[in-house]
């Protein structure tokens, strides 16, 4: 497994973030999060500006790992690039874009639910699949009926994450991590509660540790 996949496993846990205002926020978000032990964050292309918020927590907080998420074409995996991101995640199994990213040597964790979507996932050689949206596809049940036949894949399921069942989630051996919002919501960014967002990263790292160890 490639040491940005690693790095990501050690964490547990992956704050989804969609900011609004990238000049305002981005920078005390990734000290926020990193006061939290939480130095990694997947930066949505959901909206607008998204670039440079990675281009302004790259440059500012260098031991933040940041990634470009929701990503839906290869123009915007070269923005991505372009702003620093170190790694890529799209919503879906898209093969163009698997391509694409291998061909600019930058990890992607693409979406995947189905059994056809896990089977090309191995056919495209790739290792950490995003399982998404996670608690609506059917949550850490299917995940552990899907690792049956496809035991080699390591899974970060996003959507429907929280505190309540973020322990539950990682003491499963096949997740690598879990992708959230819980502590980053737009409230939690929008009105500037930064000391919130650590604390709750504090938390989902205790969460992780534990599970990890119990399971």
């Amino acid at each position: 497994m490639n040491i940005i996949s690693e790095k990501i496993m050690s964490i547990g846990v992956v704050p989804v973030i969609k900011l609004n205002n990238p000049e305002r926020d981005a920078v005390n978000l990734a000290k926020a999060l990193c006061d939290g032990g939480v130095p990694v964050a997947e930066v949505t292309f959901r909206a607008a500006g998204a670039d440079k918020a990675i281009k302004l927590m790259r440059e500012n907080v260098p031991e933040m790992l940041v990634g470009a998420g929701t990503v839906l074409t290869t123009e915007q995996v070269d923005k991505a690039i372009e702003a620093g991101a170190q790694f890529i995640v799209t919503p879906g199994l898209d093969e163009e874009i698997v391509k694409y990213c291998r061909s600019k040597d930058i990890i992607i964790y693409a979406g995947c639910t189905t059994p056809t979507d896990y089977h090309t996932a191995y056919r495209l050689g790739l290792e950490v699949l995003k399982f998404f949206p996670a608690e609506q596809s059917g949550g850490l049940a299917k995940i552990k009926a899907m690792s049956a036949p496809f035991p080699m894949f390591k899974v970060m399921p996003t959507g429907g994450i929280s505190l309540k069942n973020l322990g539950e989630y990682l003491s499963c051996p096949v997740i690598a991590a879990c992708g959230g919002s819980y502590m980053v919501t737009a409230d939690l960014i929008d009105n500037q509660k930064w000391d919130e967002i650590t604390e709750l990263c504090k938390k989902s790292v205790e969460i992780a540790k534990e599970a990890r160890n119990n399971g």
